[in-house]
């Protein structure tokens, strides 16, 4: 028996060259329930010492962080343990995908050019040694917020440099001088996700994304690197799906073989869950083992790095936990050589 089953395609009014994997509209996407959540993606309310004293300084900061913007299931485990992924660029997106729940913009407000720092001296305030740094889309900017990126690296590696820096960027539209930007900054981790397979590219993200487009980002910043690092500072590439979205094991097994081609070495994979009745339906939730089959298989392609379970997001802690020893083990071994 299949562990996924496909998404119906819908009639649209829109045209006769859509793909045939066309998105739901808010009004249709309303009328189809998903079923009831199973045990093991109850989420626990956040509590916590350090949970509290994260909000309050993201709230006096003026900051946002994709724990609170995305509506992630896993803040009570990040905060209360003194973890958090920050988003650069303010909280509304130039984009609409139909799986997200942060507001949109065609014109978002300007970017804060006192923001880089601000989170720099927050993450000092923090301790943290690894960081993840995500933004909205901002399309409406001539390189899409990359040189905001930069300037947050490269202020975070000047107050401490051996805070490793992962990037959860977007697409750039696929604009490569974009991307040199961000790579140029000295972050660690290049991450850009696909979301789901091929097929569901276009029901699922913006019109403005695409599957190959995406794959093209994350193979363009793992070459340009490789131009001028040495081999203990190889940038890392990660990537994200989201699952029960409608996928088949056949898409999956391609997006894993595509995302290697590209010289992707970390996935995640994780549940979609429904942020409201306008966003897109749950088609299946997966349950733990079935997460476990799919982390061997993808395993046994050869990724580096691979974690999934229903509860796993983009930015994971396990998955952060990995590289941050792999990249200590080189940081180590390079100081050793001098």
């Amino acid at each position: 028996m299949a562990i996924f089953r496909e998404l119906p395609v819908l009639d649209s009014t829109d045209g006769p060259d859509l793909p045939p994997a066309r998105p739901i509209s808010p009004s249709q996407a309303a009328k189809i329930l998903s079923g009831k959540k199973p045990e093991w993606l109850k989420i626990r309310p956040p509590a916590g010492e350090s949970y509290g004293q994260i909000k309050e300084l993201l709230k006096t900061g003026g900051l946002h962080t994709v724990c609170q913007e995305a509506h992630c299931p896993n803040v009570a485990e990040c905060w209360a343990s003194g973890t958090a992924t920050f988003i650069l660029g303010g909280d509304t997106c130039t984009r609409a995908c139909r799986f997200c729940a942060i507001k949109t913009a065609r014109v978002p407000p300007p970017l804060d050019p006192a923001e880089p720092h601000q989170v720099a001296r927050s993450i000092a305030a923090l301790k943290l040694k690894y960081v993840v740094l995500t933004s909205v889309d901002r399309d409406d900017l001539p390189d899409g917020g990359a040189g905001h990126f930069a300037e947050t690296i490269r202020e975070i590696k000047r107050l401490d440099p051996s805070i490793f820096v992962e990037a959860l960027v977007p697409d750039f539209k696929g604009d490569e001088s974009a991307i040199r930007i961000v790579v140029d900054s000295g972050l660690d981790v290049y991450a850009h996700n696909i979301e789901t397979v091929a097929r569901l590219q276009y029901r699922v993200r913006d019109p403005r994304a695409g599957y190959e487009q995406s794959l093209k980002t994350l193979e363009y910043a793992k070459a340009y690197a490789s131009t001028f690092r040495a081999a203990s500072r190889e940038l890392f590439t990660k990537s994200s799906i989201m699952l029960g979205l409608g996928e088949t094991p056949a898409e999956l097994d391609q997006a894993f073989d595509d995302l290697l081609a590209h010289r992707v070495g970390v996935v995640t994979l994780g549940q979609y869950l429904r942020p409201s009745l306008q966003h897109l339906p749950v088609e299946k939730y997966v349950t733990p083992a079935e997460f476990d089959e799919l982390r061997v298989r993808a395993e046994s392609k050869g990724f580096l790095y691979v974690a999934a379970g229903p509860m796993v997001r983009s930015s994971y802690r396990a998955g952060e936990l990995f590289i941050h020893g792999v990249l200590e083990r080189r940081r180590g071994t390079q100081a050793q050589d001098t």
